[in-house]
């Protein structure tokens, strides 16, 4: 059968069209019958470009637009980039601590090389299998098993992220409102439930039904470029020497023994395997060559980055980092305020992105289990940036008041950030960036289990499983912890005692004038 498909893009500047080749009837291909190209902003010229697998047979042709709809290599590194540096990095000090300074970069260092190894061997196994999409590889090596595995994985990861997103904008938000109305302070439980709903009802959920997701999507760079001016400003706070903290025994560790947690917000800072096909196919002359080079690229860039944050975070505040950096500045910090202010927006222009992929989970299983109808497009491949100008049924509607309210209704439970970054990347991206990529290659790949060309990816398998498992037996009995929004650093009171008694000493002069 024939099937006219529309392939996913990327958040950036290329659209693709995708064209599927015949396939024996006795194959399902409900996941790949997408919906037909959308319609390109400027006129271009179709090329055809045939893709080969690693043994040089034929599998299927890619319609690719010519012109600029078709990235150059540091173009795909930035579009790759783009989408891997974001909220993830806020956590990274906060890893340091749980991992011991020394210990923790050294761990990030191995995170960053195995999240490079593992995006490259899904683009292997793209070769080997002739689909293009993480859902096709994992029905190729496992059929709708290893399609019901992976929409669980993808189900929840942008769950669990739109929870710590609601648990950062009422912590930081708050922390805002109360520099302007500092009698709120003393209620900070109240206002940050307040902020978190008004947020969700007043812009949260009008974004979530707004038709047009691509414009959105597309507001990626806005997240990059907030993400880059936090950095620097929590760098300009580490070299002023605006705060004071007491060094304790625990300051400089080197090594702690939380390094399965400090794991599980590393990979969380790394995650983009959803977007590696997509990057993949915006490349002129694919090749996995020239893909590697991308990928080195953009993950060494990434560590970078987060390297940065998670030096100059733990530099300032050592063994009292917090599961958000900018939980740790004082509330009356203008700079760091307009950090928070920055940070929420952000999340609030991807907050309807990770909700777009729950949902269309979500409508997939729903038709597959309760409908008992076959659907003619996997939904797991929509891409956002492609969904403009239809507008949204009921029956979506539902589905995504749902989520949006269940995430509402879980994030008052914890003020721990930190946890449930660990929770999400232990349970979601460790299995989605190592453990799925690693099974899914050993199971194409011809060779025997333990030979050269298996072993690593089995040591990604045996890597992630061991992680995971131990993680979640570390981190569930503690998982809601103590923490608290409405706690000010002791440094922070300091500095208000600081403020107060100057300006006593300055009316008690002008009295005695």
């Amino acid at each position: 059968m024939s099937d006219s498909r529309r392939n996913t893009a990327t958040e950036f500047s290329y659209i693709l069209q995708r064209q599927g080749s015949d396939v024996s009837a006795g194959e399902t291909h409900a996941f790949d019958d997408l919906n037909n190209l959308m319609e390109a902003k400027h006129s271009t010229q179709h090329q055809q470009r045939p893709h080969t697998n690693e043994g040089g047979q034929y599998t299927e042709t890619l319609s690719v637009l010519e012109g600029d709809t078709l990235s150059s290599l540091p173009q795909a590194s930035f579009n790759y980039i783009n989408s891997i540096v974001g909220s993830g990095v806020i956590g990274i000090p906060y890893a340091l601590h749980r991992a011991g300074f020394g210990l923790g970069l050294l761990l990030l260092v191995l995170v960053a090389y195995i999240t490079d190894y593992s995006l490259i061997l899904m683009v292997r196994c793209g070769h080997l299998c002739g689909r293009f999409s993480y859902p096709g590889i994992m029905e190729a090596a496992y059929g709708k098993y290893g399609y019901y595995l992976l929409s669980m994985l993808q189900f929840m990861y942008p769950f669990l992220a739109m929870i710590s997103y609601n648990v950062v904008v009422g912590d930081t938000l708050s922390k805002v409102l109360v520099r302007f109305f500092p009698s709120w302070g003393t209620s900070m439980g109240a206002v940050r439930m307040g902020v978190v709903f008004f947020v969700t009802v007043g812009v949260v959920v009008p974004l979530c039904l707004y038709k047009n997701v691509s414009r959105l999507a597309r507001a990626s760079f806005i997240s990059l470029a907030c993400v880059v001016f936090i950095l620097f400003a929590v760098i300009i706070k580490l070299l002023s020497g605006d705060y004071t903290v007491v060094d304790t025994p625990d300051s400089w560790r080197f090594a702690n023994v939380d390094l399965i947690p400090a794991t599980g917000i590393m990979v969380f800072a790394f995650m983009c395997h959803h977007n590696t096909f997509l990057v993949y196919q915006s490349m002129r002359n694919a090749t996995l060559e020239r893909w590697e080079k991308v990928t080195h690229i953009s993950i060494g860039f990434a560590l970078a980055v987060a390297a940065l944050f998670g030096i100059a975070g733990y530099s300032t505040f050592r063994a009292l980092s917090q599961g958000d950096l900018l939980e740790n500045y004082c509330w009356n910090d203008d700079l760091m305020n307009f950090s928070r202010v920055l940070f929420s927006v952000s999340i609030l222009l991807t907050f309807p992105i990770e909700c777009f992929v729950s949902r269309e989970i979500v409508r997939a299983l729903v038709h597959r289990f309760v409908l008992k109808e076959p659907i003619s497009e996997f939904t797991l491949d929509k891409d956002p940036n492609l969904e403009k100008g239809a507008d949204i049924d009921e029956y979506s509607k539902t589905i995504t008041l749902a989520i949006v309210f269940s995430a509402f209704i879980i994030s008052p439970l914890t003020d721990c950030l930190g946890s449930v970054l660990e929770l999400n990347g232990l349970l979601a991206a460790i299995p989605l960036a190592y453990i799925l990529p690693g099974l899914a290659y050993i199971q194409m790949e011809s060779h025997s289990l333990f030979s050269r060309e298996k072993l690593p990816a089995l040591g990604l398998v045996v890597f992630g499983t061991i992680v995971t498992i131990l993680g979640v037996a570390v981190l569930l009995p503690g998982l809601m912890g103590d923490c608290r929004a409405d706690v000010v650093m002791d440094y922070c009171r300091q500095e208000f005692t600081n403020v107060a008694n100057t300006s006593m000493t300055v009316a008690t002069i002008k009295r005695g004038n």
